[in-house]
């Protein structure tokens, strides 16, 4: 049976982000089955036959956006935790509600999120060690038709995330089978980590060192948190004697398929190490801001950049802020301009490889996407210009980056199938999603007797 064929037709720029970084005015999209075959200007592929058409006349087409690092259980919780409480109660609380999820509240959580994600533009999205459970969340995966990294997070030492405590040789065990059991499911689109909760500290250096020797004999990547804060620097020299990432590099658990979240608190010699050994980083800047990690006092991008270190852009968490990918952009791209008052830094251009190109990068899957190119997965993302945030439209990635959001993505598509289309989920009915997720975030909040704080304004009712 022949694969069906789509065309992406007339679009008014198709931003490709591909080896020459070439923006097409008038630009049309061929797919065939789940991969593209043609990109070039419109009149050129006028006489390409598809079966489905997809009028783009007043659209800009860009790759789909790889979120490397956003936990999708917290869905349930969003807006649950006042500024106040973000810390120590937070970290508790929190959990408490993680671990006391049904199957059914994980799965309404983790397909919201991922409709969220959708909606916004984000096709990828690296889900580092949400659950004990990973079952719910492959369904709702599947259903979704997104792109996900999943994980297991183990330990064998107590941490402030009560992530599962084994010990070492268990913790590789689990590590291993839950990377043979969900690796390549959903058609391909799920890729399994091993997944840590935290690295230095945390976790011993037996347990770093066989991660990474696990990662690399199953040809797959490795990720936990690092260095968010200065606190956590600070911690490992008063431990070790070094910081986290000379202590990584001491135990051999470095390399160009290992990626550190947030990695905010570093100094040149890491920055450097993170580089020579490959290393990658998901830096998240939104969360950063609302739990005051110090990123414009302390945070490295730039110097990262320069130093040829890989990176993405990650949320982190839909209850500390927005999951919308393109205000991480916005916020790569103004946050050192302002902090070192100096506007050359990360240019649009730059930020917006953050969620494209170099994301695919970060999470090793560079070849399949990132870009709109030839022989690469149909994972695009169709913006409505006609909105006003578009016009004039004189320069469009100037317009992407610091105008636009996700309120303007019309239609996505993930392994040429269309997960978005109008505005809304074709996989679900949005209104039902949503009602389905108020209730089972009352329902948890209830059963677990977790206090929701009050607006420190009046609530009438």
């Amino acid at each position: 049976m022949a694969e069906t064929t789509t065309k992406i037709a007339n679009a008014r720029y198709a931003i490709t982000v591909d080896e020459r970084r070439r923006i097409i005015r008038d630009a049309s999209i061929v797919i065939r089955g789940d991969r593209i075959v043609a990109v070039g200007r419109a009149a050129d592929l006028a006489d390409v036959p598809a079966d489905r058409v997809i009028d783009a006349t007043r659209m800009v087409v860009t790759p789909g956006f790889i979120n490397t690092h956003d936990h999708l259980y917290p869905q349930l919780m969003r807006g649950l935790f006042p500024d106040t409480m973000i810390g120590a109660p937070y970290i508790r609380d929190s959990c408490a509600l993680r671990q006391s999820m049904s199957d059914e509240e994980q799965y309404v959580s983790t397909l919201s999120a991922l409709a969220e994600h959708l909606v916004n533009g984000t096709t990828c999205v690296v889900n580092p060690g949400d659950a004990e459970r990973v079952d719910p969340a492959i369904q709702a995966y599947e259903d979704s038709g997104a792109r996900v990294i999943v994980g297991r997070c183990v330990t064998d030492r107590p941490d402030i995330s009560h992530t599962p405590v084994m010990s070492t040789e268990d913790a590789l065990a689990d590590l291993e089978s839950t990377v043979r059991a969900y690796d390549g499911r959903c058609d391909g689109r799920v890729r399994a980590w091993v997944m840590l909760s935290y690295g230095v500290g945390p976790c011993s250096p037996e347990l770093l060192t066989g991660a990474k020797r696990l990662a690399d004999e199953l040809g797959t990547g490795l990720t936990f948190h690092q260095s968010a804060r200065q606190a956590q620097v600070d911690d490992s020299i008063k431990a070790y004697g070094m910081r986290p990432i000379e202590y990584l590099a001491e135990v051999g658990a470095l390399g160009d398929n290992v990626l550190l979240g947030h990695a905010v608190a570093l100094d040149e010699r890491e920055i450097d190490l993170m580089a020579r050994t490959g290393t990658r980083a998901a830096q998240c800047p939104v969360p950063s801001l609302r739990l005051g990690f110090g990123t414009t006092r302390i945070g490295k991008l730039p110097e990262l950049l320069d130093a040829g270190v890989v990176v993405g852009l990650g949320t982190d968490s839909p209850d500390f802020a927005s999951t919308d990918l393109l205000r991480t952009v916005f916020l790569a791209a103004t946050l050192y301009k302002d902090a070192r008052q100096d506007t050359n830094l990360v240019p649009a251009e730059a930020a917006l490889e953050l969620a494209t190109i170099r994301g695919a990068e970060a999470v090793g899957l560079a070849q399949d996407i990132g870009s709109i190119t030839v022989g690469k997965k149909a994972d695009l993302v169709l913006f409505d210009t006609d909105r006003p945030e578009w016009s004039p439209l004189l320069n469009p990635i100037n317009t992407l980056v610091y105008n636009a959001d996700g309120r303007s993505v019309h239609t996505v598509l993930v392994d040429g199938r269309t997960v978005v289309e109008a505005g809304k989920p074709t996989f679900t009915d949005q209104t039902s999603l949503v009602s389905r997720l108020q209730q089972a975030s009352e329902s948890l909040i209830e059963r677990t007797g977790v206090e929701v704080a009050a607006p420190r304004w009046p609530v009438e009712s």
